[in-house]
């Protein structure tokens, strides 16, 4: 049987949690991204090839539209992360995740993410990765979900970590740092959605 074509999966283009709202990027959100990004570039330099220097606003909804571009698709599934109203709405867009390096023929995926630093502290990314994760296992069929980050990355390991996700191996000198050193990555997997701990149910 022939396997369906990506672009004809149904992806929802909106994730809930308690405190979190994941929307697909839209035309027009390159103004409030660019904000996000100037709240966080000396956090994210150390660790984001993407954040060495400040984009214009230009630039930045450029970026927008080729993630939704890539959203459509079905190539990176990328959701911009706001924390949720009191009314439940969307507030201060505070960070990005997403599911990227999509093998829909092995149905394996990777999440990535990424915060503001006045946004961290709270569990948001936990939160976010516990919905992808959710949404990759149940809706997307996957047969495994992988987390990689840079081994000195304590903040991203300790939130896979926190989600279930298993330290599988650590790849030395797997890649070049922002800083053009060699460093090491850590591999997290999970495979099945029962391995799988919401942190804000064990609050």
């Amino acid at each position: 049987m022939k396997a369906k074509d990506p672009v004809l999966i149904q992806v929802p283009e909106v994730l809930s949690t308690d405190q979190v709202l994941l929307l697909t990027p839209r035309v027009g959100d390159g103004a409030v991204l660019n904000l996000a990004i100037q709240r966080s570039l000396p956090h994210l330099q150390p660790w984001m090839s993407w954040a060495q220097e400040m984009p214009s606003v230009e630039e930045s909804e450029a970026v927008v539209r080729r993630m939704l571009a890539e959203f459509l698709n079905r190539q990176h599934l990328a959701y911009f992360l706001y924390e949720r109203t009191p009314d439940g709405g969307p507030g201060r867009l505070c960070g990005g995740a997403g599911l990227m390096r999509l093998d829909w023929a092995q149905r394996r995926f990777e999440i990535g993410y990424w915060l503001a630093p006045d946004a961290t502290g709270r569990g948001l990314a936990s939160e976010a990765v516990v919905a992808l994760t959710r949404l990759a296992f149940s809706q997307l069929r996957a047969m495994r979900v992988e987390i990689r980050t840079d081994a000195r990355n304590l903040a991203s390991r300790a939130v896979a970590e926190r989600c279930g996700f298993a330290l599988e191996g650590t790849l030395r000198n797997d890649m070049l740092g922002v800083d053009a050193t060699p460093r090491d990555t850590c591999i997290y997997g999970m495979v099945s959605l029962d391995e799988l701990r919401d942190p804000g149910r064990l609050r």
